[in-house]
């Protein structure tokens, strides 16, 4: 997964949401620019091409940007990069919000189809194919990489959207450590396959998707064992999140972002034992909720009157 910025430019800001580059993007760019030379009158409908594919992926993750906001959840940044885009959501850990900031991007890619084809007919209709052969040319071609992006972001395979669509419909049944685990397992046969069409197109673009999933899946497994711990977990006495009402799991599951090492947070009333660092608000490993230790003492329910 691509990083929150490291390596990449500031493009701009919209709806609070800030928007950046990675500087590889303009080795690829020039490289499939050059690819493609040819296939119009001027070189630069290849740049307009190169540029609609990413118009396309950035309202794609908006789409999911502005879903994870309308829930309640966190989103502030997106990264274009070569694969595609990465929108950085956290969405409130609920099987419902998560699965509409999720499909709210692939709903983009199809709110979109009727619109090119409505320019499609509107170019045919008015004669504009022989006037302007170029621009139909980019019309039919940005609609055939919007189409595709859609089909290839619906694969079942963990970590693109269709894949967690999936893990999200699944959390209902299975709950949230075990729809990961079956997300993710799944993905890593669909990393197999596709090492298999590179092996066989000697593609490398597609060697490179299958890279960018296998490592995805691995630490998408590794954090739904650590889902898995902590659902077996035995709870702490004495504490519950002021926001789901659900005690914290006895154990080390708390990172120190100071040291790196983990600790169990409630044993230590909030201090780290091996730095000493002390923190103010503890998350909930269910719902992802700050909230400071004092809180989770007094969010307990007293224990009932004798009748």
């Amino acid at each position: 997964m691509a990083s929150r910025g490291q390596g990449s430019i500031r493009l701009f800001q919209l709806a609070g949401i800030e928007v950046y580059l990675h500087w590889s993007w303009f080795l690829v760019a020039y490289y499939e620019i050059n690819q493609r030379a040819g296939r119009y009158s001027s070189p630069v409908w290849n740049v307009l091409e190169y540029l609609a594919l990413f118009g396309i992926v950035l309202m794609h993750e908006f789409g999911h940007s502005l879903a994870c906001r309308q829930v309640g959840g966190r989103a502030d940044r997106i990264v274009l990069w070569p694969l595609g885009g990465v929108a950085f959501v956290e969405p409130p850990e609920r099987p419902g919000a998560t699965l509409w900031s999720i499909a709210a991007g692939p709903l983009v890619n199809v709110i979109l189809i009727p619109v090119l084809l409505a320019l499609d007919m509107l170019m045919r209709v008015s004669g504009a194919i022989e006037a302007a052969p170029d621009a139909f040319r980019l019309l039919r071609t940005v609609a055939f990489i919007n189409v595709g992006l859609l089909i290839f972001n619906l694969l079942p395979v963990y970590p693109l959207d269709g894949g967690q669509i999936l893990r999200s419909l699944l959390w209902f049944v299975l709950g949230r450590a075990w729809s990961l685990t079956v997300v993710t397992i799944l993905g890593f046969v669909g990393v197999a396959a596709l090492v298999l069409l590179a092996l066989a197109t000697q593609s490398v673009w597609t060697g490179v998707v299958a890279a960018f999933i296998l490592l995805n899946c691995w630490n998408g497994l590794r954090y739904a064992l650590r889902l898995v711990r902590v659902a077996r977990a035995p709870r702490r006495e004495g504490f519950a999140c002021p926001t789901c009402r659900n005690a914290p799991p006895a154990g080390d599951f708390w990172t120190c972002p100071r040291c790196g090492k983990t600790f169990d947070a409630f044993g230590t009333q909030a201090v780290c034992p091996y730095c000493e660092a002390a923190f103010i608000a503890m998350r909930c490993l269910e719902c992802g909720a700050n909230s400071p230790i004092a809180a989770w003492s007094s969010a307990v329910a007293p224990p009932a009157e004798p009748a």
